[in-house]
């Protein structure tokens, strides 16, 4: 039993629920309880101090492309067709080892930022490239984050119409056998799961609307969750159009793309049509603000989908998009664009941190067991430090933690276990990480 004390808690349930100086108390894999002032009783309980700190719900990434970690500074002026252009033949030589390197390094720097669950969106399957998918489920075991991988895919190359070559694309057969053969090996459907699979066709430039059908329907048979990029770019709302003479939502809908089963990556350019088909069929959305801005995508309505209570969480995305590949800060970026785009009133440090932490569990739909500090759920803590020159003076914690710059981790739990103490990794070596990650990136700039 782990029992952290002594700190303020933002328990982000549904009453907002917060303590100045609280507790939270874990045993085993779940949360046993919260509540204000010190925990009395379980004389045996490991006992962590959490003067200076603020205890929330372990944040939820809900898009990444964990590869491109070995892909960050490419193609650094373009917008997101040039940007994907560039980038396309490098990713055509990824490996295994390629993948495990970057997904551990990845994998890793969400953990130091406070990420306790993250998915990761693959669709770049080389035909000698190995077990790919298997390579980053073992790097996500290895550093200790519940995982959602989803098996991407691309079936529509330059050559008939979508926009990647020959050499990133598969066979529509293959690519849903595939899938069926990931949801089949990995899928962990039980409570307290640390890995679950989504079916997950890239794009409406990169994938037929056959094989965007089939996976749904092949989704829905396996009771597992969809997902896709939508309605990220003035270009692809340009492309739905010429192409398949509607918006992207419309689209989607036309292909059974929305439904309380699925999250969308992105959804910046949305006019109010959209937004309300998105909010009546409970469609999710994971904003990636740091990415949109690297990209000059724009700036997802995200007050307008909250209000017609489309659930919404934060995503990375992909570090050849997003660099830095910590989400922790998205937590700042997501309230200045948020501002920017509406005003100072268009989002609260308290709704930045809900779209962190349960707005990316119910896009992933398991708001039942993470996202919040309640007794019975899963216990994904992280701890964070306020106490040093960045936060203090700031009253407010949970203003601290969203306004002020990132805060280092004090403790940061996955289901009980220890993944980060007092700043550093419990389970894998940084250094190692990095190193290895090194010589991937090297590996692909010299084969240019």
């Amino acid at each position: 039993m782990i029992v952290i004390e002594h700190c303020a808690v933002s328990t982000v349930d549904g009453a907002g629920t917060e303590h100045a100086d609280g507790h939270v108390a874990v045993e085993g894999d779940r949360i046993v309880a919260v509540g204000p002032g010190p925990y009395e009783g379980a004389p045996d309980a490991t006992r962590v101090d959490g003067t200076g700190c603020l205890a929330t719900p372990g944040l939820v990434n809900t898009h990444h492309h964990l590869y491109q970690s070995a892909t960050r500074g490419y193609a650094q002026q373009e917008i997101l067709f040039g940007w994907l252009k560039e980038l396309y033949p490098v990713w055509a030589r990824i490996d295994a080892g390629t993948v495990h390197a970057a997904a551990t390094a990845g994998l890793a720097k969400l953990a130091l930022s406070g990420c306790t669950t993250s998915t990761d969106h693959h669709y770049v399957f080389p035909r000698d490239g190995g077990d790919v998918l298997a390579a980053e489920i073992e790097a996500a075991a290895a550093v200790g984050l519940r995982f959602h991988p989803c098996r991407g895919s691309m079936d529509l190359s330059v050559k008939d119409g979508g926009l990647p070559p020959d050499s990133v694309v598969e066979d529509t057969d293959a690519a849903l056998a595939a899938t069926k053969d990931a949801i089949d090996r990995f899928h962990d459907p039980s409570p307290g799961a640390m890995v679950r699979i989504a079916v997950a066709p890239c794009s409406p430039f990169s994938v037929t609307p056959r094989l965007m059908r089939e996976a749904a329907d092949l989704a829905r048979s396996e009771g597992v969750r969809l997902h896709t990029h939508l309605a990220e770019t003035v270009e692809e709302e340009a492309y739905c159009r010429e192409v398949h003479g509607c918006t992207p939502v419309d689209y989607a809908e036309s292909l059974g793309w929305l439904g309380d089963d699925v999250w969308l990556a992105h959804a910046v350019h949305l006019d109010p049509g959209a937004i309300a088909k998105l909010g009546a069929t409970g469609t999710g959305v994971a904003h990636c603000p740091s990415s949109n801005g690297r990209l000059g995508a724009g700036i997802a309505p995200v007050r307008d989908l909250l209000d017609a209570r489309v659930p919404v969480g934060l995503g990375v995305d992909g570090a050849a998009s997003q660099e830095a590949g910590q989400l922790g800060p998205e937590l700042r970026q997501a309230l200045y664009l948020a501002r920017l785009r509406g005003g100072p009133a268009a989002l609260t440090a308290r709704e930045s941190l809900a779209l962190g932490t349960i707005g990316g569990a119910r896009c992933l739909g398991r708001a039942d067991e993470l996202g919040s500090l309640e007794a019975g759920k899963l216990a994904d803590v992280a701890l964070w430090r306020l106490d040093g020159i960045g936060h203090a003076g700031i009253d407010d914690p949970v203003a601290a933690l969203v306004f002020g710059p990132p805060a280092p981790l004090r403790l940061l739990l996955v289901g009980g276990r220890v993944v980060v103490q007092d700043g550093a990794l419990s389970t894998v070596d940084e250094a190692m990480a990095a190193a290895a990650l090194a010589r991937a990136a090297r590996k692909l700039r010299e084969a240019r």
